[in-house]
């Protein structure tokens, strides 16, 4: 990984971010002034400033980036927090009171560098569209692509997202046995604690509701959606259409959402609603029609009906609902669900990243 930089005056704030850095593995460049800092400003994977860094940076107008840290000893004055929000800093450390924090930020960048995670949320325009397995077939696209997935059930109410895989009776946390309430949850500890499957060089991991339990909640859901695109994965998202607080969460982090429209008129009378509600929180949202219609209406009229972009169409899946019964998803690669997916991962991934949104300034762990 590339060096972080550092904007630090201060020799033992500068010694402490130089002891935690060596336990994380981590490399790190110390640039002396504001100047020297400009340059590498966006290209660097971190940087971590004091208060006399970060009001220079902000003076100078620099541009919000993700991943900026703020360190200093003890509790920091208080004309830090606004210029912080200003420049979109990611979290603001007391070394004297969070060593452990500040080594385990240090170990996220590490192992994780930021940048490259996308994040998808995929809906349905009515009751029984097929959002689920549409979200469902893109983590599958992405595990067979050789990349790394995270999928994450919105859907209290869906039955477990892991029915939809087959992986009911899979080792793994699910969203009440983590106990999460926001904040930073840590790459590692997340990945280690929730089941997940491997082809190659490839992962999948999956965050399902279960059937009885508490319901996540919007923190709690934005720290997972977060980390994941931390780490550079592919977040996809189940969410459902009643646009809950927790469905919220999701969109508001999502950098692309389809909405899963069957091609028949009540289905695009149905649809129309939940477009326009998504539509006002700033998500692109594209269309993704499944047929056949029983009237002859095409992809094109669907989309337009509804008032979105078309982004693909499919045929219906032979079988595919005795398949989910029997815990069989398909795995397929030829069939109309999956050449789907892989158009939706393609506009996905063609996307340009949001930067990462702001949660609350602490770590929590998984359970």
């Amino acid at each position: 990984m590339d060096r972080l930089l550092t904007l630090v005056a201060d020799p033992a704030l500068l010694e402490e971010v130089l002891q935690a850095a060596a336990v994380a593995g981590a490399e790190v460049e110390r640039v002396p002034d504001l100047a020297a800092l400009r340059g590498p400003w966006r290209a660097a994977p971190a940087v971590l400033l004091d208060a006399e860094g970060l009001a220079g940076c902000a003076g100078a107008a620099l541009p919000r980036r993700p991943a900026v840290f703020v360190v200093s000893t003890g509790p920091p004055d208080q004309s830090v927090w606004p210029l912080a929000l200003e420049l979109g800093v990611e979290r603001v450390l007391d070394v004297e009171q969070g060593r452990a924090e500040l080594q385990e930020v240090l170990s996220d960048l590490v192992e994780s560098p930021p940048g490259g995670g996308r994040v998808l949320s995929v809906l349905g325009g009515c009751g029984g569209a097929g959002a689920t397995a549409l979200a469902t077939a893109v983590g599958q696209a992405v595990l067979a692509d050789g990349g790394r997935g995270l999928l994450v059930d919105c859907d209290p109410l869906g039955g477990g997202l892991d029915l939809a895989l087959g992986a009911e009776g899979e080792a793994g946390k699910r969203w009440p046995d983590l106990g999460l309430s926001g904040g930073r949850v840590p790459v590692a500890e997340l990945r280690s604690a929730l089941p997940s499957r491997a082809r190659g060089e490839g992962r999948l991991s999956f965050l399902s509701c279960a059937r009885n339990g508490p319901d996540p909640t919007p923190q709690a859901v934005a720290a997972v959606v977060e980390a994941g695109r931390r780490a550079g994965e592919t977040v996809v998202c189940d969410v459902p259409r009643q646009l809950s607080p927790v469905a919220g969460a999701a969109l508001e982090r999502s950098d692309l959402a389809v909405l899963v429209v069957p091609a028949g008129l009540r289905a695009c009378a149905a649809a129309r609603r939940v477009a326009d509600q998504v539509v006002t929180r700033g998500v692109a949202l594209h269309a993704v029609v499944r047929g056949p219609s029983p009237t002859g209406l095409h992809a094109h009229q669907v989309a337009k009906a509804v008032g979105l972009p078309l982004l693909t169409s499919m045929r219906p899946e032979r079988r595919l609902a005795d398949a989910l019964d029997r815990g069989r998803f398909p795995a397929h690669r030829k069939g109309p669900l999956a050449s789907a997916a892989r158009e939706v991962l393609a506009v996905l991934r063609a996307q340009k990243p949001l930067s990462a949104k702001p949660y609350a300034v602490r770590e929590v762990g998984c359970g």
